[in-house]
């Protein structure tokens, strides 16, 4: 079994449909491969997926490298991936199957308190974040998810979204009549999306038109 960096939090019907994405995700990151696959979720949220055939150690790789392993053991100086799941003035706590803080003296984001941080990049509550392990002093986040967000803000915009899958966000944006207005919506995680916004288009405006639909977080990410 592997214990993806992606939770599934959502309940009743929004819940069996974002499962049954994940098994449809899961299926096209392994379906080549001699597995049979089975998607769950743990007590924690975290999905989790066993996989049994001929070719399971591979799929097991396929799917540490495309979505992130939660793991029991860390290693001083590596980098795993863990949910953004609080933040005070100290810094923020990702949940990596542990709960695990990142000072804000180590996010390496520019000025301002974490929930400043928090609005100028997007960062809405369990999106995936990349960090490295410290055994002795504090952990950091890492220098490829630095880059990632601050690539963000030299974009045309985004608007970040939590608690709906990528499809419910495209239907959302095509009910609210501003299809033309992106250029494409980015999975983070199984419930945290970006959409990407085209040359013009402004993001805050995109968050108030959808913001009624979506009952989420939203976060405008201004260029």
């Amino acid at each position: 079994m592997v214990v993806l960096a992606t939770k599934c939090y959502v309940s009743g019907e929004a819940r069996e449909r974002a499962l049954d994405g994940m098994t449809s995700l899961v299926a096209n990151d392994v379906g080549e491969l001699d597995v049979d696959a089975d998607v769950g979720v743990r007590r924690d949220d975290f999905v989790s997926v066993t996989v049994e055939g001929a070719d399971e150690t591979v799929a097991r790789n396929v799917l540490r490298e495309r979505w992130g392993e939660v793991t029991d053991h860390f290693d001083d100086g590596e980098v795993y991936r863990g949910t953004l799941e609080r933040w005070d003035d100290e810094g923020i706590t990702l949940d990596a199957g542990r709960e695990l803080r990142v000072p804000s003296s180590e996010l390496g984001l520019g000025a301002g308190s974490p929930s400043q941080v928090r609005d100028r990049f997007g960062l809405v509550q369990h999106l995936p974040l990349r960090f490295v392990y410290r055994e002795e002093g504090p952990n950091e986040l890492a220098d490829a998810e630095r880059d990632r967000l601050y690539d963000w803000t030299r974009g045309t915009g985004r608007v970040n979204v939590n608690s709906a899958t990528r499809g419910e966000v495209r239907a959302t944006v095509n009910r609210a009549g501003h299809a033309r207005d992106i250029v494409t919506v980015e999975r983070l995680g199984l419930l945290e999306q970006s959409i990407v916004c085209k040359e013009g288009t402004d993001p805050p405006g995109l968050l108030s038109a959808i913001g009624g639909y979506l009952p989420a977080e939203l976060k405008a990410v201004i260029p």
